[in-house]
């Protein structure tokens, strides 16, 4: 018995983030990412081609404070805002998006005996990603990725 709340909030944590997705999705935005944390803090990361600006985020932060009191989800402070100049990757979608861009990309198993590199992303073909690290081509499953993000140049 002592399984059953672990999974019940695995499940109703994973239909907050569908029910987010759909709803940040039908206003035309994508939802990048969605972080819990402490004291009820539910922060949506959300992303347009042509950029955010602040009017994107209360239209959205609006939308969802509304359809959580509906739903009943349980939150204190809602948080929306843009992935920021250091995007999170998360899909294989936003890889393709952003090759040719420099990203920090940290693996949960190494390859060539490294578990962190910073390069320029390459063509992604059948879940690997080819990457650029100092003049050398990596190539590196996407399901080897423990968490990867793109590197400000100014």
């Amino acid at each position: 018995m002592g399984f059953v709340p672990v999974f019940y909030l695995w499940v109703a944590k994973m239909d907050v983030v569908k029910l987010i997705e759909t709803t940040v999705g039908g206003l035309g935005y994508e939802l990048v990412d969605v972080e819990r944390a402490g004291r009820g803090l539910l922060r949506v990361f959300i992303d347009k081609p042509d950029g955010i600006a602040v009017e994107d985020c209360q239209l959205v932060s609006n939308q969802l404070t509304r359809l959580f009191t509906v739903e009943n989800v349980d939150y204190d402070r809602l948080e929306v805002s843009s992935p920021g100049l250091d995007r999170a990757l998360k899909k294989e979608s936003d890889f393709v998006r952003f090759a040719g861009c420099k990203a920090q990309v940290k693996l949960r198993m190494p390859v060539a005996a490294r578990k962190n590199f910073i390069g320029i992303l390459g063509e992604v073909s059948s879940g690997v990603l080819k990457m650029d690290v100092e003049g050398v081509q990596v190539e590196i499953e996407l399901a080897n990725v423990d968490k990867a993000r793109l590197v400000p140049t100014f």
